[in-house]
């Protein structure tokens, strides 16, 4: 997994998937102030990368969630990914809104999978983990057994950890901040000297800046 982890944040850094600017940093819509900007669904638009993602997230599946016969993906990042994995593992699919739609059938889940169905969530990105537990809880409600979930990049955030932790879900992850920070330091994306300053950010990104 770990050649993995290297790897994705390698080609995530190429085609500009992360940004990284520790001198120039981005705001978030939480008003967080961040040296990285990620946007996953910039690996739709490269054939090779998009199959890298897709397969190395059923690769996941299948070794850790191997008792899932569903997938479903969280609104709007990872619809299309998750419409992917499912297509390549053979399984039903649907997605998750943020919220029930306010007019129509009111559908939080779009798509139709099997009644009690054990599922397998497939997300872009987890930051606070927030909107991806939002899906799981619905996914619950809604009567389906939530195996765990499976996504391209976190920032490995504590806050997330904990809030995974509490809602007894398994999160495995292609690659993360750490790996990123260590290639593009490797590669010269970023000095050395600011390394350091990047790991502080992870500790505390509410506070930084």
């Amino acid at each position: 997994m770990n050649s993995t982890k290297k790897a994705l944040a390698a080609k995530l850094l190429e085609v500009k998937a992360i940004k990284l600017q520790p001198n120039d940093p981005f705001t978030w819509a939480s008003g967080w102030k961040s040296p990285i900007y990620t946007d996953n669904r910039k690996t739709l638009s490269f054939a090779d990368l998009r199959s890298f993602v897709k397969l190395e997230l059923c690769h996941a599946i299948l070794e850790h969630f191997p008792e899932a016969v569903a997938v479903a993906g969280v609104a709007t990042g990872a619809i299309a990914q998750g419409a992917l994995v499912a297509d390549q593992l053979g399984m039903p699919f649907a997605y998750v809104r943020p919220k029930p739609k306010d007019h129509g059938m009111g559908n939080q889940i779009e798509g139709e999978l099997p009644a009690g169905a054990k599922v397998v969530v497939v997300e872009d990105l987890i930051s606070t983990g927030g909107s991806s537990l939002k899906a799981v809880e619905a996914l619950r409600a809604a009567g389906f057994e939530v195996v765990g979930m499976v996504a391209s990049f976190t920032y490995g955030f504590p806050v997330a950890e904990q809030a995974f932790a509490a809602a007894g879900v398994k999160l495995i992850t292609l690659t993360d901040y750490q790996h990123v920070v260590e290639k593009a330091s490797e590669t010269g994306y970023i000095k050395s000297e600011d390394v350091e300053m990047l790991s502080e950010w992870r500790k505390d990104p509410s506070k930084w800046g």
